[in-house]
């Protein structure tokens, strides 16, 4: 896919542009991880429209909730997604992508499950200081069956090899794995690029075993030797 498809297109609305009445192909993609991963800043950096985002304010009143202490490298992290951020890009006249960014804090998963809803993929963005926080998002996509793939955010902690991440999140050597500096809009959308064409793979792939799997049945049809009309 040509990345220059995801360009921000320029015009005189704040809000971005208005969806051309050809867009008849909307695809719907799910930002997915632990809390503070940088969700909200990719949706961000890659809308071609000013994002919707559900953010609060986090307050004192949180703090045993939220474990904000707890959480290495956020100590300056001041809001936090309630609900989802939801961004838009065309990928060409008549196809355009839906980005969902889900919240990441444990309170609010249960947002998950509608976010999932219609969901063509999902993107994993992963802090590597904290690779336990992205355990439940990878179990719960497993679950529905959507397919995926990781991206771990630049936050300039510990380096791992894509084989140490591979091997702590349990994920398949199929499943893509990118690095990415979600505050970049050409990273950002180097991760759209790179989920769009693994579910191109995967559907060509389910689309050959269909067709396999059709020829055998003929073959088979075509070689029995039972009578006309035997049962």
């Amino acid at each position: 896919m040509d990345s220059a498809t995801f360009e921000r297109p320029t015009g005189p609305s704040p809000a971005g542009p208005s969806l051309a009445s050809t867009a008849d192909n909307g695809l719907k993609i799910v930002v997915v991880g632990g809390f503070g991963v940088g969700k909200t800043t990719m949706v961000r950096s890659v809308s071609e429209i000013r994002p919707l985002n559900t953010e609060e304010t986090m307050t004192r009143a949180g703090e045993g909730i939220d474990e904000l202490a707890d959480l290495d490298g956020l100590r300056r992290k001041t809001s936090t997604t309630v609900a989802f951020d939801f961004g838009r890009i065309s990928l060409d006249k008549r196809s355009v992508l839906y980005l969902f960014g889900a919240p990441g804090q444990e309170r609010f998963w249960f947002l998950w499950d509608r976010l999932f809803s219609g969901t063509l993929g999902a993107v994993v963005l992963v802090d590597t200081r904290r690779l336990a926080d992205s355990w439940y998002a990878i179990d719960r996509l497993e679950h529905y069956g959507t397919p995926f793939i990781v991206a771990c955010n630049d936050f300039g902690g510990p380096l791992h090899t894509e084989e140490q991440i591979r091997e702590a999140l349990d994920i398949a050597s199929d499943v893509p794995m990118v690095e990415c500096d979600a505050r970049d809009r050409s990273s950002s959308k180097y991760v759209l690029i790179t989920l769009v064409e693994h579910l191109h793979t995967l559907s060509a792939r389910a689309e050959k075993n269909a067709q396999a799997d059709k020829d055998a049945a003929a073959s088979a049809d075509a070689t029995d030797p039972s009578p006309e009309g035997t049962p």
